[in-house]
């Protein structure tokens, strides 16, 4: 497969990010004073928003996956997936791109402990260099800068519906040119949800209402490990392996009434069970050339990511119209595969305030998804040859990018960047001998300007071409069925999405920032629901028609007290026109709507003078996304104090998730056949206790390769 980008010269600008008003720290040693820089907890610059999470209280204990919860702009809703201001986004580790979305992801952060964090970045208007369908989250780790043995371990009890426990390991090797990390950790949780689902049907007037009490059991083992060798001033290489696994146990009740112009007809009752396991490998390697005295990087990466899913699902429903249970059993021994070369290289141009970014990337993937399907029959399931079935997905996706930025009378950033990518994919089916094979390529331009009219006032423009793919899964038309009775399969037909997005930001005095977004799109893809047989099944779709997003959001952050106390307060406006969307497919919804977001982080740093710490974090999420809508905001709350005993290089920590209110998704799904509501409880609620134990000189540096490229938004 072969393809040509051709680029002209591109202007694009190196980020050079309004900074908030530093702290300053005054220490009196004998007769010097030292002044240390220290950032504030919330940046906002003109292509991303960070948090700095390095030596807060929140990272006591939690995992990655609680900490981006926390973070401003990103709101995760009742099937795990993650937004920023609204819009979907891709996850990055390190400037590495994760392989995992949805639950996948959420298991996998679960696994990489808060205390490894350095700070959390939402980039809004990514550049050319990133590999996203939209807004980047670039998770980035800390890296040790002296030299010894130093680490930490942690353990957790958290109490909520039912007791679960976590603890890790970090150690840290550093000598002269090697550096060497391991951590593991172990987690057994066990979760509890409740769900109520009213599913009304336009043509028979019939409503179907369910209530699904589950349980989720897993215990998990994770292992890291990242080792790096600098060969000489300029070159570096290195490895980082991962494995996780996550053995689990999950059991389910549903309870369904079936009614009639609100006259019960009958009712049903069905019982899951599921054992199995997930387990996932990854590895990079990787090789850096840094010539720092003429700011020239190359970078190559080179991978391969394995995962696979190995379990047996159980369902058995009883009739109120039989006396004959009915069932299924579905064995699963998912694989997927994935090969990839990558290289990056950065230089300035001449002597100008200029600098050229290019790279590519080739990316193979082998996806394999058998099902063995058993039907309960006199109390055995019997194999069922016609309804298993092996589901196939093989990919490659190769991409060129460009960024060209230049500054202009010392006030004017620019950045300009274009990216191709081109896929060819093949989809095969067992049953029915369906295959399908697609190829096409896309270019995906961005723009980002920045114009500082004096130290305290700045504004930037942004503009982003993006391309939303189906997940491999999504294609999948096997039929599954759900714990609560209904069904759900993927759609071999389904089209990718593009979007457009337009954005400005002004900043004032380094403390207030205010951004205007502008986003459509004239196609999109959603869940809907058919009915099959009597069955009740949701499915994505694509949908046509145009539909508008315009959304201002509010960002500051201030200090008191001496430093002491920190104040994060983040709110959003958006207002989204579906009229046109609503009208192509039949959509008997609202047409305009207006959602409202917003979150504040408290944070207070040594109480009474006595090393404890108190952290409080609230934030209200409206999410409607195309077809779905939120019938009330959802609420998030936690409040914590560490106290940190110093002499013996111990934290402890307790926290209070969510203790005024549990924590409730409510949405209801439109169809062109009728309106789904869902109600889901989560166990994400209780209290928890953590204790801490640091060992060795705790001084880390971020994870990344040189502030020149930090400043200019780089990643993978």
């Amino acid at each position: 497969m072969k393809f040509i980008l051709f680029a002209a010269p591109l202007f694009c600008s190196a980020i050079f990010t309004a900074q908030s008003k530093e702290d300053t720290i005054k220490q009196k040693n004998i007769e010097e004073v030292v002044v240390i820089a220290k950032k504030p907890t919330v940046e906002s610059k003109a292509d991303r928003t960070v948090f700095n999470v390095e030596n807060s209280s929140i990272l006591s204990g939690n995992t990655t996956w609680e900490v981006l919860r926390m973070t401003p702009l990103i709101s995760i809703d009742n099937n795990d997936v993650i937004k920023a201001e609204g819009e979907s986004v891709t996850v990055y580790i390190n400037d590495r791109k994760s392989i995992f979305t949805g639950k996948e992801l959420k298991e996998y952060l679960q696994t990489i402990p808060a205390e490894n964090l350095m700070k959390i970045e939402v980039i809004t208007s990514p550049s050319a260099k990133y590999e996203t369908t939209g807004e980047v989250i670039n998770i980035v780790l800390k890296k040790l800068l002296n030299e010894g043995i130093k680490g930490s371990a942690t353990f957790n009890n958290s109490q909520n519906a039912k007791n679960s426990q976590y603890s890790n390991l970090n150690i840290n090797y550093h000598k002269r040119n090697f550096t060497q990390s391991i951590s593991g950790s172990y987690s057994d949780n066990t979760r509890v949800s409740k769900n109520q689902s009213e599913n009304f049907i336009y043509a028979t007037k019939s409503q179907t209402k369910i209530t699904t009490e589950s349980t989720e059991v897993g215990k998990s083992p994770s292992f890291s490990s990242a080792s790096e060798l600098e060969l000489n001033d300029k070159n570096t290489v290195g490895l980082i392996l991962e494995f996780s696994q996550n053995n689990r146990n999950s059991f389910s009740d549903a309870l369904g009434n079936n009614y009639l112009d609100n006259i019960l007809q009958n009712s049903y009752s069905q019982k899951q069970n599921l054992s199995g396991h997930k387990r996932n490998l990854g590895n990079n390697l990787f090789y850096k050339y840094y010539d720092k005295e003429k700011n020239k990087i190359l970078d190559l990466n080179a991978g391969f990511n394995y995962d696979s899913t190995s379990d047996t699902n159980d369902h058995i429903k009883y009739n109120s119209t039989s006396s004959v249970p009915i069932g299924n059993r579905i064995i699963a021994n998912n694989e997927n595969r994935e090969y990839y070369l990558k290289a990056d290289y950065s230089q300035p141009l001449g002597k100008s305030e200029s600098q050229i970014e290019f790279g590519g990337k080739i990316d193979f993937k082998n996806n394999a998804i058998p099902y063995d399907y058993s039907n309960l029959i006199n109390n055995s399931f019997i194999y069922d040859g016609e309804r298993s079935n092996n589901f196939h997905y093989t990919e490659n996706l190769n991409s060129l990018y460009i960024n060209f930025s230049k500054t202009y009378f010392k006030k004017l950033e620019t950045r300009i960047g274009l990216r191709y990518e081109y896929i060819h994919f093949k989809i095969r089916q067992d049953v029915g001998n369906i295959e399908k094979t697609d190829s096409y390529g896309t270019f995906l331009p961005n723009l980002l300007l920045k114009y500082s009219f004096s130290e305290n006032y700045n504004l930037s423009a942004t503009y982003n071409h993006n391309l939303w793919r189906p997940w491999y899964s999504e294609f999948n038309p096997f039929l599954l069925p759900n714990d609560d009775g209904t069904f759900y399969r993927g759609n071999i037909d389904l089209q990718p999405n593009p979007s457009d997005r337009i954005g400005l930001k002004l900043g004032l005095f380094k403390k207030y920032f205010i951004s205007a977004n502008y986003s459509f799109t004239d196609q999109d893809y959603w869940d809907t629901y058919i009915v099959e047989n009597g069955n009740t099944i949701s499915m994505p779709v694509n949908f046509n028609g145009k539909s508008v997003r315009y959304s201002l959001n509010l960002n500051t952050n201030q200090t008191f007290l001496k430093n002491k106390l920190n104040v994060n307060l983040n709110f959003g406006l958006n207002y989204i026109d579906n009229s046109d969307f609503n009208n192509k497919n039949n959509l008997n919804i609202q047409s305009y709507f207006t959602n409202i977001n917003g979150s504040s982080n408290i944070s207070y740093t040594n109480l009474f003078n006595k090393d404890i710490n108190i952290n409080a974090w609230v934030g209200v999420f409206t999410q409607n996304n195309g077809n779905t809508f939120n019938n009330k905001p959802n609420i998030f709350h936690n409040m914590s104090a560490t106290k940190i005993f110093k002499d013996f290089g111990l934290e402890t920590t307790v926290r209070l998730i969510n203790p005024f209110a549990k924590l409730k998704f409510d949405n209801t799904t439109y169809a062109p056949i009728g309106t789904f509501r869902n109600i889901s409880e989560l166990d994400y609620h209780g209290v928890s206790l953590s204790i801490i134990k640091r060992f060795g000189n705790q001084k880390v540096k971020e994870n990344t390769k040189t502030d020149a490229e930090k400043e200019s938004g780089g990643g993978k």
